[in-house]
């Protein structure tokens, strides 16, 4: 199926249920940065792994490249007019800009207690941002700054704060639970209707929480229609070859082409 058909088949449907992975994390062009491998490394060596969602935004900023923010606009292009919902896996802020999204995997959004301690959430203010910056600027020169870049520590326990996403040690999963509700009250309107779903980038690293579900929900709805655009793992199951289309192709490549 070409491009014009897939767009037509979205036009045509009731709803559309979109899937974001790792590709909208920068990953593809990421990946053959040295300087980003390398503070990678140094965030992982010294348990500040937590910083990452940040940290790739640093780098996609760095880098000069365009390509994610237009992939984003051109995903809120084609979901503009439509009953849709996105889960995404990617951390990116960026994806909760769109208006209708769950985040099961967190960002760099909120701030939470490091020992996971039910103290609540806060959000990360723009002090808090050009820390952070500052933080990455030393760390993309090759050294790894002391002490934490987030201000303020959590007014239950007194711990340090963390970003609220799935690399924290102790991840404070409250931030996303309320939209999942939302999502799940959504699922249920599916069912009989003309859905599209689009699941982009997304490999198998949380395959229970986008890869698994999405498929099981095109199985069972008759008028459902699966389209899956991942490098490699692009390929459907035999139960869904002849209701949707395998793209081998990044995500955020195919957007630009879309």
């Amino acid at each position: 199926m070409d491009n014009r058909e897939i767009l037509e088949k979205i036009g045509q449907s009731d709803m559309v249920l979109a899937g974001l992975g790792e590709d909208f994390d920068g990953s593809a062009f990421l990946g053959q940065d040295e300087r980003y491998l390398a503070g990678c490394g140094k965030l992982k060596e010294a348990g500040l792994h937590w910083l990452m969602p940040a940290w790739n935004e640093f780098c996609v900023e760095k880098s000069g490249d365009g390509s994610l923010e237009q992939a984003f606009e051109r995903l809120e292009e084609i979901l503009g007019g439509k009953n849709f919902f996105a889960v995404s896996l990617s951390t990116n802020r960026r994806a909760g800009g769109l208006r209708q999204v769950v985040m099961p995997c967190g960002s760099w959004k909120m701030k939470q207690c490091s020992g996971g301690c039910g103290g609540g959430l806060s959000e990360v203010t723009e002090q808090d941002r050009d820390r952070l910056w500052l933080f990455f600027e030393e760390l993309y020169r090759g050294s790894l700054p002391k002490g934490n870049p987030l201000s303020g520590v959590c007014p239950q326990c007194g711990a340090a704060l963390v970003l609220n996403n799935v690399y924290a040690k102790e991840y404070d999963e409250s931030g996303y639970l309320e939209q999942w509700g939302l999502y799940r009250k959504w699922l249920q309107g599916t069912l009989n209707r003309k859905l599209f779903v689009l699941e982009l980038g997304v490999g198998m690293r949380f395959p229970s929480v986008v890869r698994w579900p999405f498929e099981k929900v095109a199985f069972f709805n008759q008028k459902a229609y699966f389209c899956r655009v991942h490098e490699k793992l692009y390929q459907l199951t035999k139960e869904l070859s002849e209701k949707g289309c395998g793209i081998s192709k990044n995500a955020i490549d195919w957007l630009g082409e879309l």
